[in-house]
């Protein structure tokens, strides 16, 4: 029977890091599933899911954890039974002046709708025109079917009105700017 695993992993960014993940997830069997990994500020960071035999689990995590040795730090989970959100999915975009709490007013604005961010992304750039800090954050959110979309559309463009962002919503088959 399989069981799947979620790795957290951060090193230095130097060549060779996910071969060395793979490989030490092939050696044991494992299948690399799904994965986000970046270069930030000089160091490697990922999620990584993958589906692993049971009877293999307790080895790869022991060779995980070696791999602190070569400078991985690497935490593993056991991944949780996860449950189809009801409701309407939604892709966002924020774009403004970078400044502290725009992402947190905007996560608060979703979490206090019971609205599950999925994936957030986030860069900070340069405005081409004048060079000032820009700020942008992407993503995915799941917006249950209790929520009043006329209000949660308000609550948006209060956020973005406050912050001077530029804040968007896109559901398939349709765009909706705010």
């Amino acid at each position: 029977m399989q069981t799947q695993l979620v790795l957290t992993i951060i090193s230095d960014d130097k060549p060779g890091v996910v071969e060395l993940l793979a490989q030490t997830i092939t050696q044991h069997q494992g299948n690399w599933l799904e994965s986000r990994m970046a270069h930030l500020a000089g160091k490697f960071a990922g999620i990584l899911q993958i589906a692993i035999d049971r009877e293999s689990e307790a080895a790869l995590r022991e060779a995980l954890g070696s791999l602190n040795d070569q400078g991985l730090k690497i935490v593993v989970e056991s991944a949780a039974e996860t449950i189809k959100p009801t409701g309407k999915e939604f892709q966002f975009s924020v774009v403004g002046s970078d400044r502290p709490g725009i992402v947190f007013e905007i996560a608060q604005a979703f979490a206090s709708r019971h609205i599950n961010m999925s994936e957030l992304e986030t860069a900070c750039s340069s405005m081409p025109w004048s060079g000032e800090p820009m700020f942008e954050a992407t993503g995915l959110i799941q917006v249950p079917k209790s929520v009043d979309m006329d209000e949660f559309y308000e609550q948006l463009d209060i956020i973005a009105d406050e912050l001077a962002v530029d804040v968007r919503l896109e559901s398939p088959g349709e765009d909706v700017h705010h």
